[in-house]
């Protein structure tokens, strides 16, 4: 059955996302392949390369990625299942603009995971060298934010709290915890030029760090609570102000 092109879409295909070495695919498994291609789009998607409301074109990613239509339409599919794309019946898929409802239950849900491998690191034996790289995350962060390198704070973030969730060795919730991330990364991503981070954020990680390497679980997930309540006021309120802004002036027609 021959494929038949998509529509070509108004939105160009950003700049950085190179194409992969044309001699690659001959030597690498579909499966490969389609991993390959999966991660470039996933990266594309959080690093704000592919705005939110974008189009994909099945045919023209291919042509960009320098593969068949197969691994592109895998792939897709893919990010459609973890929530980080979404498919709109009878149009195709799309970059999801992310609501506050949706900050909320983001939040809601990582909070429950986040609670789980809390109790399982606290109350166990501890992975060797867990504390010490919870410490240089958080020395990371703060020369981060030293530098107002506020997307590095936001990956250091992330690796903080994925860093916990692997230290409580479930691979079932490192795999849901997954999908929530590549969320939690649209959603900071959207709002990553309106206002820097958080500055509380480095006390809070500092401290949770600490109620870590002790015993007290309920204080470690008290603390953990109001890290996120905070960080979905604020999340809210940096949507809402961008939502706000008015649209850039039309420049008049010759």
């Amino acid at each position: 059955m021959t494929d038949h092109p998509l529509p070509p879409t108004t939105d160009p295909l950003p700049p950085t996302l190179d194409p992969l070495p044309p001699a690659a695919a001959p030597r690498v498994s579909r499966r490969t392949l389609a991993t390959t291609v999966t991660e470039r789009i996933r990266e594309g998607v959080h690093r704000g390369n592919f705005p939110p409301g974008h189009q994909f074109n099945e045919v023209e990613l291919a042509a960009h990625l320098g593969v068949s239509r197969g691994p592109v339409r895998e792939s897709l599919q893919l990010l459609v299942h973890e929530g980080l794309l979404e498919r709109r019946p009878h149009r195709g898929v799309f970059v999801p603009f992310l609501t506050e409802t949706d900050i909320v239950d983001i939040f809601y849900a990582r909070l429950a995971l986040e609670t789980a491998a809390f109790k399982r690191v606290i109350t166990s034996p501890r992975p060797p060298g867990l504390i010490e790289t919870l410490d240089a995350t958080v020395d990371a962060i703060a020369q981060a934010a030293a530098q107002d390198d506020w997307e590095a704070v936001g990956d250091l973030d992330l690796r903080f709290h994925t860093s916990v969730i692997e230290a409580a060795g479930s691979p079932r919730l490192s795999r849901m915890y997954s999908s929530l991330i590549s969320e939690t990364r649209l959603c900071l991503n959207i709002m990553a030029d309106t206002h820097p981070a958080r500055g509380d954020l480095l006390h809070e990680h500092r401290e949770l760090t600490q109620l870590i390497a002790g015993d007290d679980v309920g204080a470690a997930i008290k603390t953990l609570t109001q890290h996120f309540d905070e960080a979905t006021v604020t999340l809210r309120r940096r949507l809402r102000e961008t939502q706000e802004q008015p649209p850039p002036p039309q420049l008049p027609h010759s």
